[in-house]
């Protein structure tokens, strides 16, 4: 550059481009040039190289590298690949390095482009995540919720054991409260949960859990194209920053990229410098609050819903697990919410049994008190009764099984769940109170344990006559004199 400088310095004080040349030892085409151009322009090409031993080919590998697109990313040609092919099948002559050089080029002109998008204030993006954490020592995979506004950065993660609808849906309700408002629209990817059936038309015929919780809320939802991430970006950055980085209460300030919301002035404290902003999040987030839409009287019920049949052995199918009902409900025809936390079943209006929602795959749920009711009736089932394994009762009650056996035998078995009954009635708590007391006292057996644990509730004085126990206290019965039923007669009989 410095040397194009004094050439043309020289030329415009009337120097001649021969006198120039000799002067600054440069040929007088190159001073031609340094007239022609105030910096040096560099090598241009005039024509395209030619290829002779490529130009031939390159149909060939046009088809190949065109059928790529419907096979799975490593199963691809690669420039090697071809290279490869091309000399084993079709007699390629010349060197790696051209093949290599086209099928870059190749893939760099059709590389797709994308159009800036605008975010107004009120609207959403919605996704979810996984990532492998660490849950009372133990590594397990979670899935993680996230709505993001992307007008102010504003966002809301939550983790859930499975992806599932009812997870959606919930995951959107806490959101929903954690902001105060509904978005106007929503973004979202074509997730089964969410979306049943791609129309031929482009429409989506959305699952029906999904489609009546945004019925209930009444919003306006827009999807993004099948594979296309690119156009809710927001949210996918925010679901990669989730997996890479530890949750948190704060929001960090690593420009363009946060942490979990933990509450509003967190948010409102941090200043980012993505895309050249200089507003807090909170002061952006403002805009998005006053353009959403208030909430709803009333949440929308965040569950799966399906009905089923209780089994012989009292059982209900959901998913792929089974839950206990009692006994007393078998063969009914039940109805099953399954929420993200736990499964209901009812039949007809009444809910007969809750569990906490199992996550794993073939395994069957229990309430021992479901079925007590039966093992009274078949007490030979008492030892073997699979509801009953593992259940974890206070030691007192294992001694007073014992010693309910060794004084009355079988009939010890069926006065011992006949107390395990009680706890449909009482805290586990009390029983055990009543339970240790009935052993203290020597009064094994279920009347006197009964007695205990009602007087305990009542708080009133235990009456047991451990003298002729096991029975329970004598009944005083007086003599009955004829002028007692006198008392019964009205005033009319009494004159006449």
């Amino acid at each position: 550059m410095e040397l194009y400088l004094k050439v043309r310095l020289a030329c415009a004080e009337g120097l001649s481009q021969r006198s120039a040349a000799k002067r600054f030892n440069v040929s007088r085409d190159t001073v031609r040039k340094m007239l022609s151009f105030s910096s040096p322009p560099g090598y241009r090409r005039q024509a395209a190289p030619c290829r002779p031993k490529l130009d031939g080919f390159v149909a060939i590998i046009d088809g190949w590298l065109d059928g790529d697109r419907g096979v799975p990313r490593k199963q691809r040609h690669t420039a090697k690949r071809v290279f490869d092919r091309l000399r084993q099948e079709h007699g390629f002559t010349g060197g790696y390095t051209i093949i290599k050089d086209y099928v870059r080029e190749r893939e760099q002109r059709s590389r797709e482009m994308f159009v800036p998008l605008a975010h107004p204030a009120g609207d959403a993006q919605a996704d979810f995540g996984e990532a492998l954490v660490e849950i009372g020592g133990v590594t397990q995979k979670a899935h993680f919720f996230v709505l993001d506004l992307p007008h102010s950065d504003g966002c809301y993660v939550r983790a859930y054991p499975a992806a599932v609808a009812e997870a959606w849906v919930d995951g959107h309700i806490h959101a929903f409260a954690f902001f105060g408002g509904l978005p106007r629209s929503i973004v979202y990817d074509n997730d089964r949960c969410l979306v049943a059936k791609i129309l031929p038309d482009g429409t989506r015929q959305r699952a029906s859990l999904f489609s009546a919780f945004l019925s209930h809320y009444v919003i306006r939802d827009r999807y993004a194209r099948p594979g296309k991430g690119n156009e809710k970006g927001n949210v996918e950055g925010l679901v990669g920053y989730c997996r890479a980085t530890s949750w948190c209460l704060s929001r960090s300030s690593r420009p363009g990229r946060r942490s979990t919301c933990g509450s509003r002035s967190s948010a409102a404290n941090v200043r980012t410098t993505s895309c050249g902003e200089s507003e807090t999040i909170g002061e952006r987030l403002q805009r998005d609050l006053a353009a959403m839409q208030p909430l709803p009287a009333s949440p929308f019920e965040a569950c799966d819903q399906t009905s089923g049949r209780v089994s012989s052995q009292s059982l209900v199918r959901y998913k792929t697990n089974d839950y206990s009902v009692p006994v007393a409900w078998g063969h009914q025809e039940v109805w099953v919410r399954g929420y993200v936390d736990e499964v209901v079943i009812g039949c007809r209006s009444e809910v007969i049994a809750r569990h906490p929602r199992c996550w794993r795959r073939d395994e069957v749920i229990f309430d021992p008190l479901h079925y007590l009711p039966l093992i009274e009736q078949k007490i030979n089932a008492l030892d073997q009764a699979a509801p009953l394994q593992g259940w974890e009762l206070p030691e007192a009650f294992a001694t007073l099984q014992r010693l309910m056996e060794a004084r009355m035998h079988k009939h010890g078995k069926r006065e011992y769940v006949q107390v395990l009954r009680l706890l449909e009635s009482f805290d586990i708590a009390d029983l055990q109170v009543a339970v240790e007391q009935a052993i203290d006292l020597g009064a094994v057996g279920f009347d006197a344990v009964k007695h205990l644990v009602l007087c305990r509730v009542e708080r009133v004085p235990p009456r047991l006559d451990l003298d002729v126990y096991p029975f329970l206290p004598r009944t005083k019965v007086e003599k009955t004199f004829a002028r007692a039923y006198m008392s019964l007669l009205s005033d009319g009989q009494k004159a006449a």
